[in-house]
């Protein structure tokens, strides 16, 4: 095939554009011979994929290495290990969601994403069970807290954990280092060591670096199972979520339970004024700010 000013990334022809140039060089070929060639010199439709570290840290191996054995030692010993991370908040109403479905009528949704025409909002918050392959989500209807987390986390073992786990002495949590479980904000440590308490149980912590979210077992384990899951519907009501989420499985295993959590939750709370100085929290010697541990308190 002559070569043409097509640039490789920047412009990325499509077939009929590189008819049209070659019928400017004298060239006559079809649509389909363009295909055929594109593919013989390995030319395919590709997506971008998200692979580009934008960030380092010197830690970051060191911690990986670090949550690596903790998994192990946890499961070894018959304690739980759970992936935790909330999912993008949406709107409620008539909007658009990408997907398409099997209908006999057109889908009609708003022209404009406005959110002032929404009904409400949803915000899954989700746990994922590493030894049994079994995902949890609590919709929430208000704010993306550290006191949303943690509530989310103490109805997550009442109803999942303490039931298939009664033994366990401790619960191993993986998880990012910001939003709502941010590892830099005390406000989550503080509600994190209420839940422990009430719960009556150790709960430990451990952050994955900065830049590095795509490996917690959450994200490609079970949220893109629970995004298929909701492709093309539209989200009009908080049950209807709940109904479409309650549905995401796999060929493996993986089920799913969705429960909602109709509270409202404060944003810019500051913890106690005397946490830091009191609290329990038993800090790792071995980077102590991405791994601790919530001891339950008398």
């Amino acid at each position: 095939m002559p070569k043409t000013s097509f640039r490789k990334n920047s412009d990325s022809p499509k077939p009929r554009e590189i008819v049209s140039e070659l019928l400017k060089k004298g060239y006559s070929v079809s649509r389909n011979i363009v295909r055929y060639l594109l593919k013989k010199h390995e030319y395919v439709k590709r997506k971008a994929q998200k692979n580009i570290t934008m960030g380092g840290h010197p830690d970051r191996n060191a911690q990986f290495e670090n949550i690596t054995q903790l998994k192990q030692d946890y499961l070894d010993a018959g304690n739980p290990v759970i992936s935790m991370d909330t999912k993008k908040k949406a709107l409620l109403g008539t909007f658009y969601r990408n997907g398409s479905l099997y209908t006999q009528a057109a889908i009609q949704t708003n022209d404009h994403d406005f959110p002032s025409s929404a009904t409400g909002s949803v915000i899954p918050h989700g746990f994922y069970d590493l030894k049994r392959n079994t995902g949890y989500i609590t919709l929430g209807t208000s704010h993306d807290t550290s006191e949303f987390a943690c509530d989310s986390l103490f109805q997550w073992w009442v109803n999942e954990g303490i039931i298939h786990y009664p033994k366990a002495k401790s619960l191993l949590i993986l998880c990012d280092g910001g939003g709502s479980n941010s590892s830099r904000h005390y406000i989550f440590k503080e509600d994190l060591q209420k839940t422990a308490n009430a719960l009556g149980l150790e709960i430990r912590i451990a952050h994955y670096p900065p830049y590095t979210s795509q490996y917690n077992p959450i994200e490609h384990r079970f949220f893109p199972h629970v995004t298929r899951a909701c492709e093309g519907v539209v989200f009009d009501s908080v049950e209807t979520v709940k109904t479409l989420i309650s549905r995401t499985s796999t060929s493996k295993g993986l089920t799913t339970i969705v429960q909602i959590l109709d509270k409202i939750y404060e944003t810019g709370r500051k913890y106690a004024a005397d946490f830091k100085e009191i609290m329990p929290i038993v800090f790792d010697t071995h980077l102590p700010k991405w791994n601790y541990r919530a001891i339950p308190q008398e």
